[in-house]
Order: C-alpha cells, then sequence, then structure tokens
C-alpha cells in the first residue's frame, strides 16, 4: 500500500459484472478530478488467443489444470511487479489485451493479440486495476497487500453463471455445451484463485436474483436490475453504526441485516456506490497530500 500512490482494485470472476463497477467508477474519478492509470487483468494473460488453444490442447493431453482463472495461465509475478513499483513511484508498464475488431482499430494490433508494453502515464493520482485478480495471493505473490482499496464484485454464482453464459453465447458466438466445459475446466483454479479474493477485500458487492436461476443453462434473460437486491459486505474499514444508518437514509429500501452488511433493491447498486465509493477515494486522494484540490 502507498499513501503517494494508491492503488484502486476491482475484481471479480469472468462474468460477474466488474465492467459495470469499473464505469461507476471512471465517472467518479472524473467528478472529482483524480486522474488514473487504467490497468487491464486481460492484459496479464500469460498467452495470447492463438496460443491459448494450442496450450489448452496440450495441457488435456498432459492431464494439467489450465485457466485464465489459475497461475498457469496469468503472469502474476509481473503483476505484483507493476503494484509494487506503482506504489513505491507511481510509475511501472502496462500493456492491453485486444478482444475485438473495435480495439484492433484503437490499439492497432490483432484480435486475440497484445499490445507491446509500455510506461504508464506519468504524473497520475492513482492506480485502478478491473479484472479477475486484484487480490490474488498465491505462494509467495501476494496482491492483496499492495491494494489500497479493493472492492469485490460477487453475484450469487448461478447469476454469475447466467450473465457469463449470456455474454458467450451473445458475443463470442459460444454453444451452451462450449461454455459449460469452460466453466467445468476453470473450477479448480476458481476455487482456490477467484474465491479466497473475496475474504481478502475492503468490499464487497453482491448481486441477488429475484427471479429462477437454479438452472444457469435455461435462463435466457439475465436478471434485470430491478429483478434484484445487492448486498454490501464492509471487511475492512468496517462501518460505525452512524455511518450504516446514514446510509440506510440516503438510499431508499435499504435494509441493515448484519452488523457490517447492508441490502439494497438492484436498482440503486450505482447510486449506492457513487455514495460509498467517492467518499473512499477522496479519503485516498486528501492522504496523498493534495488536501487543497480534493476538499
Amino acid at each position: 500500500m502507498s499513501r503517494k500512490h494508491p492503488i484502486l482494485a476491482v475484481t471479480g470472476s469472468s462474468g460477474a459484472g466488474t465492467s459495470t463497477v469499473k464505469n461507476a467508477l471512471e465517472h467518479i474519478f472524473k467528478r472529482v478530478g483524480a486522474r488514473a492509470a487504467f490497468i487491464e487483468g486481460d492484459s496479464f494473460h500469460r498467452f495470447n488467443r492463438q496460443e491459448m488453444r494450442a496450450e489448452l490442447k496440450q495441457a488435456m493431453k498432459d492431464g494439467r489444470n489450465l485457466s485464465h482463472f489459475g497461475p498457469e495461465g496469468n503472469l502474476f509475478d509481473k503483476q505484483l511487479e507493476l503494484f509494487q513499483s506503482y506504489g513505491r513511484s507511481g510509475a511501472g508498464e502496462r500493456r492491453h489485451y485486444v478482444h475485438d475488431e473495435e480495439e484492433a482499430s484503437l490499439y492497432g494490433a490483432e484480435p486475440g493479440t497484445f499490445t507491446d508494453w509500455e510506461p504508464i502515464p506519468p504524473d497520475t493520482d492513482l492506480l485502478f486495476y478491473e479484472g479477475l485478480h486484484g487480490g490474488v495471493v498465491a505462494g509467495d505473490i501476494d496482491l492483496a497487500k499492495e491494494v489500497d482499496l479493493l472492492i469485490g464484485v460477487c453475484p450469487t454464482i448461478n447469476l454469475e453463471w447466467v450473465q457469463k453464459i449470456n455474454r458467450d453465447m451473445a458475443e463470442r458466438g459460444y454453444q451452451p455445451a462450449d461454455v459449460m466445459d469452460t466453466i467445468h475446466r476453470r473450477m479448480h483454479d476458481y476455487m482456490h484463485y477467484i474465491l479466497p479474493q473475496f475474504s481478502q477485500t475492503h468490499i464487497n458487492f453482491q448481486r441477488i436474483p429475484l427471479t429462477d436461476t437454479s438452472n444457469p443453462f435455461c435462463v435466457t434473460n439475465i436478471p434485470t436490475a430491478d429483478q434484484s437486491l445487492v448486498l454490501i459486505h464492509f471487511l475492512k474499514d468496517k462501518p460505525d453504526v452512524e455511518y450504516k444508518l446514514r446510509l440506510k437514509g440516503l438510499i431508499e429500501g435499504a435494509m441493515i441485516t448484519g452488523f457490517n452488511t447492508l441490502v439494497i433493491p438492484g436498482g440503486k447498486m450505482m447510486y449506492a456506490m457513487e455514495l460509498i465509493l467517492t467518499e473512499r477515494i477522496m479519503a485516498m486522494m486528501k492522504r496523498r497530500g493534495h488536501l487543497d484540490k480534493f476538499e
């Protein structure tokens, strides 16, 4: 962690909805005038798309476990190097993973490949990571301890699968059997490298559907925000009673369900994030010494 060069990370599984939180935070950064160096979790995958297909085939032959969730498929050491470098000096290197044709036009590289490593922009206020492994602890790798504000996005497991199934079929042309195979193949790494992060976070946002998702492969429509609840769990810097009561009073329909938990209507999730995260980001910026800018 670093007072002068703080790191904020949003972590969650594929299909969890981390991009939604990313959008909310981008709005907060713009509103408060915080300059962020954006880091994509996918940029730390070990293999490009073509290489990963070949590696998966070989791993299946060898009986090895390989997925984008675990250490065999990622450069955890390179990510740790960036986090530590940024915490010390506000500098480091990043690259981009090119997902589609739109990003290919933006970055000048083929879909499924990486751009070259390059220095992150100078004079930023914070580093913002969004991806699978913002708080991974694996062997001698401890990313969680480098992060000043770690946010978990963790919908109930069936809802997470519903969102992934719908996305992979609509955007990537996968068949249901293909998605099921992917979920099954990733399960070991999911349990060992994704789930444990949610005990390292400062705040978790867990979306709970109010529709039947008992069989994710039979759900044709992702539950809307109005068909969901969101459980907010404060794990670190636990709020006092006055803070929770203030939030409850500001968010219509909010319920205090535990000493450190608050449940809100799904449609109020973005508003709740604005209230909670703006305050914490402002505190991070003030600790940097920019009291005049962030008062």
